[in-house]
């Protein structure tokens, strides 16, 4: 049988062998290694292919300066595991807590040598299988009906191995350097290559080609050293701070922009790379000039033979000779492994260093090719975090479970409540998810109401570019209306050139949340399902559709939620308001009043009193409830009259309390205790 078991594995295709999984997972970075780490616990046959002899291959290089930019913050105050995680960008997500970051350096910002060492132990600890040195060096496509999504996908290694598997998941990251070609080119060093010893460039006047943190962590390194260093790029600087996506410029990297500014040499420059070009002199040198300067001219035959821009321009920019031109541009996705069968195309404009994907993470040209992690930014470039590992750490888990879904029927996870929790549920994921806080706008929290609205179903952090997929990716059924919650900064509040920081920024009323700037919930309520079509018209910057109704939960300075008049009690009404139900909890005592007075019972008290259950009206809750002056104030009504103490009727009074029947007049008795 194992004999067997083993030949079944091995399937023979043109005379070559191929070794067989359910998944095959391309780079052991932490996409790689979060993805098996799910893989892992559901008991799923999978293999990770990673091309070094160990996990993170790419922190063992970059950052060159050592530094990591993600945030590793100790404290928080709070002792929830999950809050914590909305503070902590290094951390996979598992359910050891000897893997959490923290225990591994106590760094704000962490050196990368830390992330290699920390990447090595969670696939050691929870003993992921990880294949090591093995590169893989072509994908290709091989049609079966039998397959589960029409074919196989089949991989080759740099020793003619060869691999077969059900669905791909490539999590290789972006990793091939961004290089532009233009005359003289070959002059400039790379970022990967350049020394990162500041004694190297004492004295030199360097030139930088880039925008992002690589050029400024680059000009960081050697700022005390230089002449001047000089920043090319052809769009103007993006400060984190303004523009609220964690990619562009950190402060921690930012100190050309303070010796820019208070004029002391260092300068910002805007310019297409592509018009540039550099002539080398016999001093070695190097002069920048444009490209249309060098047409019909031999660049070989010596700058002296070459128009400069400044022999017409005098005050020309750039006038000055470097010694060094630094390229830092940052990466790209390598296509190169990847067959025409497959259909890997690069995406257009700003994300075209990313593969074409889905809002579900799934390519765009082949089914069960899922892209995770850096690589899969394109979903959400310059708006969330899907490019880091605070992010994608939670992408990455959506997408283990649709494929749960689709191939293992399992589906989503959720857990239904009573109506009586809905409120209660909302504040404690606003104020507690990870998810849904770093990933905004992208994963969102989905409840599913039950038949008249007696119930909910929720649903933690699913893709919201996928919304009208729901019933399909997640086997849940949305027959009777929905909400959706998801975290939103202000709509006019991010971009490079907004001001953060100007006066009465911040929204504090209730009644004006809906121009809350900051992040903060939003609550989108629909009676139907959303379509394919209403996704794609949903209005510009929106992450939904126009809902039948919004709710937004005034921004706080503290980022929680549960202030009782600020943030819940309008919330409540609000989801009153879309149901057509009395949300509050009640005593037992108003329960009985409802009884007699209404038609039909709040829900509190149908599933609380009705079932012989809630809060009974003891002496204490009175108490509590005259002190809050939710009830009045009964203790020294003579309810009998002149009778004596031990009279008959004040045994029956006895009595009833012993059973908890209010004995007051119903005209006094309250309505509620609204929580």
């Amino acid at each position: 049988l194992g004999l067997a078991m083993y030949a079944s594995g091995l399937c023979a295709v043109s005379g070559a062998a191929f070794l067989y999984h359910d998944y095959c997972v391309i780079g052991a970075g932490p996409a790689g290694l979060q993805a098996a780490y799910f893989l892992q616990r559901a008991g799923r046959d999978y293999i990770v292919f990673e091309r070094s002899h160990a996990p993170g291959s790419f922190f063992a290089l970059y950052p060159r300066h050592r530094k990591l930019i993600s945030i590793n913050k100790q404290y928080t105050g709070k002792s929830n595991s999950e809050f914590n995680l909305r503070h902590d960008w290094n951390s996979l997500l598992s359910h050891d807590r000897r893997l959490l970051f923290r225990r591994y350096s106590r760094d704000f910002f962490p050196n990368a040598d830390t992330m290699v060492r920390y990447l090595e132990d969670f696939a050691s600890l929870l003993k992921l299988r990880v294949q090591y040195n093995t590169a893989i060096i072509h994908v290709t496509l091989e049609k079966n009906e039998q397959a589960w999504n029409g074919h196989y996908f089949l991989l080759t290694d740099q020793d003619r191995k060869n691999y077969k598997c059900s669905s791909l998941l490539v999590a290789a990251g972006t990793w091939v350097p961004n290089v532009v070609n233009f005359p003289g080119s070959e002059y400039v060093e790379g970022y990967e290559t350049v020394s990162i010893n500041p004694e190297d460039f004492t004295g030199q006047t360097v030139l930088i080609l880039g925008r992002g943190n690589s050029a400024f962590e680059t000009a960081e390194n050697i700022l005390g050293v230089t002449n001047f260093i000089h920043m090319v790029s052809r769009s103007r600087v993006r400060l984190s701070w303004a523009t609220h996506y964690v990619g562009d410029l950190r402060a921690i990297n930012n100190g050309l922009l303070d010796t820019y500014q208070l004029k002391s040499l260092d300068g910002l420059l805007e310019g297409d790379l592509e018009d540039l070009a550099i002539v080398k002199d016999k001093k070695g040198k190097l002069h920048i000039t444009l490209r249309f300067y060098l047409e019909n001219r031999n660049i070989s035959a010596g700058i002296d033979s070459i128009t400069l821009p400044q022999d017409e321009l005098d005050n020309f920019a750039t006038r000055a000779p470097y010694d060094r031109v630094i390229r830092c541009l940052g990466w790209k996705f390598d296509f190169s492994i990847y067959n025409r069968s497959l259909r890997m195309m690069p995406g257009k404009g700003n994300i075209k260093k990313y593969p074409q994907i889905k809002p579900s993470y799934e390519s765009r040209g082949t089914r069960g090719l899922f892209v995770l992690g850096t690589a899969s930014h394109s979903v959400d470039f310059r708006k969330s975090a899907g490019g880091f590992i605070h992010g994608f750490r939670y992408t990455t888990r959506a997408v283990h479970r649709l494929l749960e879904n689709r191939h293992h029927g399992v589906p989503w996870p959720s857990t239904v409540y009573p109506i009586t929790q809905l409120t209660n549920s909302i504040i404690k994921r606003v104020n507690e998810a990870s998810g849904l806080y770093q990933m905004f706008s992208v994963l969102a929290d989905i409840i599913l109401l039950r038949e008249n609205a007696t119930a909910f179903e929720y649903l933690e952090e699913y893709p919201v570019g996928v919304l009208a997929e729901l019933e399909m990716q997640t086997g849940r059924k949305a027959r009777n209306g929905l909400f959706v919650i998801i975290m939103e900064y202000g709509r006019n509040f991010s971009g490079a050139d907004k001001d953060v920081f100007y006066y009465n920024r911040a929204v504090g009323e209730a009644q004006h949340a809906w121009q809350s700037n900051f992040l903060h919930p939003v609550i989108y309520y629909y009676k139907h399902l959303p379509t394919e079509r209403e996704m794609r018209l949903r209005p510009p910057d929106w992450p939904l559709p126009r809902p039948n109704a919004i709710h937004h939960i005034v921004e706080d300075f503290l980022t929680d939620w549960t202030a009782p008049n600020a943030h819940i009690l309008p919330l409540r009404r609000f989801l009153e308001n879309c149901l057509g139900t009395d949300l509050r909890n009640f005593f037992a005592e108003s329960c009985f009043l409802f009884a007699f007075t209404h038609q039909k019972l709040p829900p509190s008290c149908q599933q609380g009193y009705v079932r012989m259950q809630g809060l009974l009206g003891s002496q204490e809750l009175r108490q509590h409830a005259v002190q809050a002056g939710l009830l009045q104030d009964y203790t020294h009504t003579d309810l009998s009259g002149d009778r004596p103490p031990d009279s008959h009727h004040g045994s029956q009074e006895h009595l009833m309390r012993d059973h908890g029947i209010p004995l007051r007049p119903l005209q006094h008795l309250v309505n509620a205790k609204d929580e």
